[in-house]
């Protein structure tokens, strides 16, 4: 941000003293707004703030990894994630949509009740997320962190941007809320890919203590059996993380809480 600040300031300066400087003062401020757009575009990306893509290096080396789900809690496919959870005696966190979460209290707890992780992927899950203003992003996710916190019994102090886009905006709300950016090492692109051996390729390559993988309960394209893809890829994906020695843990457990400024 200091950076693309510098960029205006300049630009404005070599409009002011220098003849003809206006094409490269706009030609350099375009490219700043294009490394600014690209890098909200890119959910992985650091540049805009801080981001947790893996976890941190002791669970790396304890080989521990996390798995999170994304969208829910849907009424239809979060209770059969839960019971192939209880199959394999593996945790996981759950981002969760604040206004899906109100429709669905009794689901929510049954996932904290169960020993998984409730943490904030939006009030709404807004596909404009990413064009927010300031105030507008810190209602949007302070209302989700009230909602969450009141029917979980446990303050949220993780948060992933719906689909991962952000703008350079968000990073000094989250540090305002105490909140970490979370992405992913991976994810299986189930809401588009309807086959779970592809789901689960996409996941384990690679896969090593530190990762934190995504899927999602709501939202995964159904199978060719009808059912969400996750309900197949899922216990793969499980069954492949016990054979290789990993153990399953939550980001309350793995990630420390962000101090508040």
């Amino acid at each position: 941000m200091r950076a693309s600040v510098g960029v205006h300031a300049a630009a404005l300066g070599a409009v002011a003293l220098l003849p003809g400087a206006l094409p490269w003062a706009l030609a350099g401020v375009v490219a700043n707004h294009a490394v600014l757009s690209g890098a909200g575009l890119w959910p992985r990306s650091t540049l805009l703030g801080p981001n947790i893509r893996r976890l941190p290096d002791g669970a790396a080396a304890r080989r521990e990894w996390a798995l999170t789900l994304d969208d829910g809690p849907d009424p239809a496919t979060t209770p059969a994630v839960l019971d192939l959870l209880d199959l394999f005696a593996a945790k996981a966190t759950f981002f969760c949509i604040a206004e899906r979460a109100r429709a669905q209290p009794a689901l929510l707890r049954r996932i904290v009740e169960r020993g998984h992780d409730v943490q904030n992927h939006s009030k709404r899950h807004r596909h404009t997320f990413s064009l927010l203003g300031s105030q507008a992003l810190k209602r949007e996710i302070a209302d989700a962190q009230h909602v969450l916190a009141d029917l979980s019994g446990r303050r949220p102090h993780c948060f992933r941007a719906p689909a991962g886009l952000r703008n350079p905006l968000l990073d000094p709300v989250l540090d305002e809320l105490g909140l970490h950016l979370v992405s992913w090492t991976r994810r299986g692109f189930d809401t588009r890919e309807a086959r779970p051996q592809t789901v689960l390729e996409r996941l384990a390559r690679g896969l090593a203590g530190g990762d934190i993988l995504l899927l999602h309960d709501g939202h995964s394209r159904p199978a060719a059996d009808g059912r969400p893809v996750v309900l197949s890829a899922l216990p793969l994906l499980l069954q492949r993380c016990r054979d290789a020695g990993l153990r399953g843990v939550t980001l309350r457990q793995a990630v420390p809480h962000r101090h508040r400024p």
